[in-house]
């Protein structure tokens, strides 16, 4: 099988890429204590929460930057696979926590006398690896099918899609739900018998996410360069003549969402160990919006620009919540608002952006003379 030039070219950055972020676990390990090279524990896992966001970032681009439809339900995918792993990660807690109970703490603060009916497969590892991905996927396939056989398309997906996450956040709210409620799922001890907080733990954690971003960008790759790729993006650019020409749009654009919901769901279930805890606010509808920032300050429908948009948006923030907390939601919008007027293809399409004009310029100058 022979690689084209560009194909080489884009296996040759994610190598890099991919080299470059496990530098962060190596030095952890093995790098000194302190100075310029010094990693610490905490900082592996604010990266490793950084490239969960990035995972949900491509996961809304193949949907957004791809196929053309907005969706604003991406966060609710995201939490559904992160309250998936946990459940599984409560379960493991046993008898250590506050109460001395096999339930989770808030079970036995709101009187419950056993575990409900379907808590109980989460004690199985495979069960909660193939949930990640079922119970998001599932979602988006009910959803998905009623929306897009109804013909519902453009800014009235959008609303829809939002409209869900605030249902489903309404319903996590609900201390009757089973899931915490309000304060959703915290203090966990062990994942697959390992102390969750030990650095090798994070170290590993940090792992698995730079492999499912390196899933995500393969499969992101190889979809493009399908059939099913082609009309995919087809459909983004006038779904009207895909329906000329024979192909059902509803089949493509579902596959996509289904397939959109379980990445985003498989970050989330790697998102929740590093941060240490999962709440109905990780689905409300401004985190999705935020989600549509990232990807848009990256550069839309671009490989790599959701993964610098999520981890240079997500850095700003950490820095700017801590010095200047009043402001960070006018620096996100006034950032949004310059990438949509001055830079539309994001900062991936800056180079591209520059070069046109300067092409410009010559031409201009050269007529001129």
């Amino acid at each position: 099988m022979k690689f084209s030039t560009e194909m080489k070219k884009e296996m040759g950055i994610l190598c890099l890429v991919t080299g470059l972020l496990m530098l962060i676990p190596l030095f952890n390990a093995v790098g000194p204590e302190s100075g310029p090279l010094s990693v610490s524990a905490f900082q592996v896992s604010l990266w490793g929460k950084y490239l969960t966001y990035a995972v949900l970032a491509m996961s809304l681009n193949l949907l957004w930057g791809y196929t053309g439809l907005l969706c604003l339900c991406q966060s609710l995918f995201f939490a559904l696979g992160g309250y998936a792993m946990g459940m599984y990660l409560m379960l493991m807690i046993g008898e250590r926590g506050a109460y001395k109970s096999v339930l989770p703490d808030f079970m036995v603060f709101l009187g419950y006398q056993k575990l409900p009916l379907h808590w109980e497969p989460f004690y199985n590892f495979a069960f909660t690896m193939g949930a990640v991905l079922w119970v998001p996927g599932l979602l988006a396939f009910v959803f998905g099918f009623l929306a897009f056989r109804s013909r519902i398309k453009g800014v009235y997906f959008s609303i829809l899609t939002q409209a869900l996450t605030y249902a489903a956040c309404l319903m996590f709210f609900r201390n009757d739900f089973t899931f915490g409620g309000n304060n959703g799922f915290t203090d966990f001890k062990d994942i697959l018998g390992c102390n969750i907080n030990s650095d090798a733990t994070i170290r590993g954690l940090f792992i698995a996410t730079t492999a499912l971003m390196v899933c995500t960008y393969l499969i992101t790759s190889g979809l493009l360069a399908s059939k099913l790729g082609k009309v995919q993006q087809a459909i983004r650019d006038s779904e009207n003549r895909v329906l000329f020409s024979g192909y059902s749009t509803t089949s493509f654009k579902l596959m996509i969402f289904v397939l959109s919901a379980m990445i985003a769901g498989a970050a989330g279930a790697l998102y929740v160990p590093q941060v240490g805890g999962i709440n109905p606010s990780a689905m409300e509808a401004a985190k999705s919006l935020e989600v549509v920032v990232w990807v848009a300050v990256g550069g839309r429908g671009t490989k790599w620009g959701p993964v610098i948009g999520a981890i240079l948006v997500n850095f700003i923030k950490s820095y700017t919540t801590h010095a200047f907390p009043d402001y960070w939601l006018i620096i996100m919008g006034g950032m949004f608002v310059c990438v949509v007027l001055f830079m539309p293809d994001g900062i991936v399409g800056v180079y591209k952006q520059a070069k046109s004009y300067f092409a410009r310029q010559r031409s201009l100058e050269t007529t001129a003379a």
